[in-house]
């Protein structure tokens, strides 16, 4: 990781900050936890320790009481004495029976007894607290113990120095706290290599490969290589090298698309004067007296028109997006009609052509845009008829409902294919045939929907049915609908 700091001169110098990766706060974490078990594990030992060696002067004691009773008098000699108390490591021994506590054995007794404990009855909690005190006691302590040995029902009462007791918890403790480091590192080692194997390292290759897609995505050859695990790992890597591959193919589809749309502009630039140049020479025609051309200049004349705007409107469109529409009420049969004539339907014994509009209906809207949606939605129905090879018929239907306008293109072709519709209203993903662009819906699209209006394919059956609904100004179509 780096900050940023300012120089002297204005700039900025970056300075480098280091902070633990994955791997090294796994290794911190797999100590620590460890360590954390380990002395879970070492205070009950110790406890346990403690009261083990304590019992085993008790039983050491009782033995040495025993001897002593047996004794004629019940008076050992000094010597017989102080062998058995220092077997003990004890200074005194007193047995309670029936109620009586006798003192049997006693040899230099100390002044002041610092602490005593009862092992009878002692909680574990009693026990570790006691253990652990051994360690900050002084060293020179007099403790009393109580406790029952076991070998009968005799109470057992000892008074004892402490110090052996401490040495030998010392001594214990730094066996067991080697043997806990031992553990620790082994456990550690394999805890902190089995989980950098299995999860460390493959998020390290998900982040490393991630750094390096992101600085250029537009390159294949950066795509991560999913391993063939089926845990949640090998699901991350699955799903991010679709993700990449989704990624890295829109971006080399926008750069294609870049530069078509700069080829399209040359075009449409030169294009643009070639037909300002027919629309000169046709404007001669209306001198010529023939009927037939009479009949047919100004349709070429709007054609031509329409075909100017088109180019330069493809001009702005490279510069920014489709124009917003003109909108203005006219009559739609007769722009249905200039659709029909542009494509040369109807088509004697191919294609015949029928429309079903209500008399006198007007839509409101861009009267070139309209034409170029429905014009797009004609010619692809031409087209689809023409690539099944035999004769069939185009439907153009309206009819008003409320304040919208609902226009149905139907075809008796074979349909749209199914490959085509998950993505039908999409540039360059909707081609249903070889030499399809897969333009026209796209541009259909984006002019109704410009009108605040929807296009969708209402009917695949028996021929393909796209439905258009316009409405009457840019409002929510479901609020227009309801002004009926």
């Amino acid at each position: 990781m780096t900050d940023e700091t300012s120089s002297a001169e204005g700039g900025t110098r970056r300075t480098a900050r280091y902070v633990p990766g994955l791997s090294a706060k796994l290794l911190l974490l797999t100590i620590l936890f460890v360590m954390l078990a380990e002395v879970l594990v070492f205070v009950p030992s110790v406890s346990n320790f403690r009261r083990q060696w304590l019992m085993e002067r008790l039983a050491a004691a009782q033995i040495a009481a025993l001897a002593a009773e047996a004794a004629p008098g019940g008076q050992l000699p000094p010597a017989l004495r102080d062998e058995l108390l220092d077997r003990a490591k004890v200074k005194a021994i007193a047995v309670k029976k029936a109620d009586a506590r006798v003192l049997i054995i006693e040899m230099n007794m100390p002044a002041e007894i610092a602490a005593s404990y009862d092992l009878r009855d002692a909680s574990w909690m009693r026990l570790i607290a006691d253990a652990l005190m051994v360690y900050v006691a002084p060293d020179d302590r007099i403790i009393r113990v109580v406790g029952q040995p076991g070998m009968s029902d005799e109470v057992i009462d000892v008074v004892m120095e402490e110090a052996p007791l401490k040495a030998a918890m010392i001594r214990y403790g730094l066996d067991i706290l080697g043997l806990s480091i031992l553990i620790s590192i082994i456990t550690a080692a394999l805890v902190y290599l089995s989980l950098d194997a299995l999860l460390v390292k493959p998020m390290t290759k998900l982040t490393w490969n991630i750094v390096r897609f992101s600085e250029r995505p537009e390159d294949p050859t950066r795509i991560i290589a999913p391993s063939a695990r089926r845990d949640e790992i090998g699901t991350a890597e699955r799903e991010l090298s679709a993700m990449q591959k989704e990624l890295s193919e829109t971006l080399s589809q926008k750069t294609r698309l870049a530069a078509l749309g700069l080829a399209v502009s040359k075009i449409s630039h030169d294009l643009r004067n070639m037909l300002s140049s027919a629309q000169l020479l046709s404007d001669r025609l209306i001198t010529v007296k023939d009927p037939t051309v009479q009949r047919l200049v100004p349709k070429l004349i709007a054609s031509l028109d329409r075909a100017i705007r088109l180019c330069a409107r493809t001009l702005d469109f490279g510069q920014a997006q489709e124009i917003p529409p003109s909108r203005m009420r006219f009559e739609l049969a007769p722009l249905v009609a200039e659709v029909g004539d542009s494509l040369g339907l109807p088509r004697p014994k191919l294609i015949s052509w029928t429309l079903a509009i209500e008399e006198g209906l007007e839509v409101d809207a861009d009267r070139d845009q309209l034409f170029r949606v429905l014009s797009n939605l004609c010619r692809n129905a031409v087209q689809a008829l023409e690539s099944d090879g035999r004769s069939g018929e185009i439907m153009v239907m309206a009819r008003r409902e409320g304040a919208v306008t609902i226009i149905e293109v139907a075809d008796t072709g074979p349909g749209v294919p199914e490959r085509a519709r998950a993505n039908l209203f999409k540039a360059f993903q909707s081609v249903a045939r070889k030499d399809g662009t897969g333009l026209g819906l796209a541009i259909a699209a984006e002019l109704v929907h410009a009108h605040g209006g929807e296009i969708a394919l209402v009917g695949n059956e028996g021929g393909a049915t796209f439905r258009v609904a316009i409405p009457d100004v840019v409002v929510d179509l479901d609020q227009a609908r309801r002004r009926a």
